[in-house]
């Protein structure tokens, strides 16, 4: 699921703003991207906005999950994404869970009720639910937001497709701001892979030449090749020192430069312990001459 893990995340940090329209929210004077890693977690919320809205005094953040299907976790997500902005921030955020794909799974509610194990305290959160796939296409073309094009094809297409396809490309050539016209088509490619096989339909949106030509999909590519390094790198390590080198395994997700992953790796079979490769993986300062 990376690549939509990567393209929700693109599309939050670059069009953020019509993710807030497709929950509903209007007259959005101004937005940001904020950073997630709000405290230190587990797991990170896919997307934090802060936005002015007309007629509001103050602006307002939005914590935004996006899942491919309504897996039952959304719900666990919505407390925990909740709970953290509220630490760091002393406010609530206005929480918009968007599902891409129906899937087989059951529909979440929106809502959650929780109790301390003694029922002293008692959480109740609901948030805003958005399914894709029961929005009309039509409806989200109307809206004129570029930002809004990749989601088309998830939508409720009455019809055959491909005039919806040639829409969406055209809207893309039209107003694509340079730099973002072949992120915004690969976009909406991997999105549109949820919904159909078919390449004809993927040619009209440029189909493999977009994909190659996408910075998004080159530093997806990229990302794929260091994880493969780090994966093999720890494999390597668990077996010549046992399970308990998987503890490193944090450490190695920070490490984000090939050549330094092929130098650990290079040592890897050598060194004669697990503490030898530690003090490789995090070397102490060095002393001066």
């Amino acid at each position: 699921m990376q690549e939509y893990d990567k393209s929700s995340k693109w599309l939050i940090e670059n069009h953020g703003d019509s993710i807030l329209r497709l929950g509903g929210a209007r007259g959005i004077v101004w937005w940001k991207a904020l950073p997630t890693d709000l405290v230190q977690t587990r797991r990170l919320p896919d997307g934090l906005i802060e936005a002015k809205l007309r007629g509001r005094a103050r602006p307002a953040r939005f914590l935004v999950e996006i899942s491919t299907y309504p897996y039952r976790r959304l719900s666990n997500q919505a407390v925990q994404g909740s709970a953290l902005v509220y630490l760091a921030h002393e406010e609530l955020p206005e929480v918009l869970t968007v599902i891409l794909h129906p899937g087989r799974r059951t529909r979440p509610t929106g809502t959650v009720e929780l109790a301390s194990p003694h029922g002293w305290t008692r959480w109740r959160v609901d948030w805003k639910v958005v399914e894709l796939w029961t929005i009309p296409a039509a409806d989200l073309l109307a809206a004129n937001d570029l930002g809004l094009i990749p989601w088309v094809p998830l939508a409720k297409i009455d019809g055959p497709p491909e005039p919806i396809f040639q829409e969406c490309r055209s809207r893309i050539d039209r107003d694509a701001r340079s730099g973002q016209r072949e992120n915004l088509l690969a976009v909406t490619q991997f999105l549109a892979k949820l919904n159909y096989n078919d390449v004809r339909l993927f040619q009209i949106l440029g189909g493999r030449k977009a994909m190659i030509e996408s910075p998004m999909v080159k530093e997806l590519i990229a990302d794929s090749k260091l994880a493969a390094s780090r994966s093999i790198l720890l494999n390597v390590l668990v077996g010549r020192f046992g399970p308990t080198a998987r503890d490193l395994r944090p450490v190695l997700d920070t490490i984000t430069e090939e050549r330094r992953l092929n130098e650990l790796a290079r040592v890897s079979g050598t060194c004669p312990d697990l503490d030898s490769f530690k003090k490789l993986l995090s070397p102490g300062p060095r002393k001066r001459k």
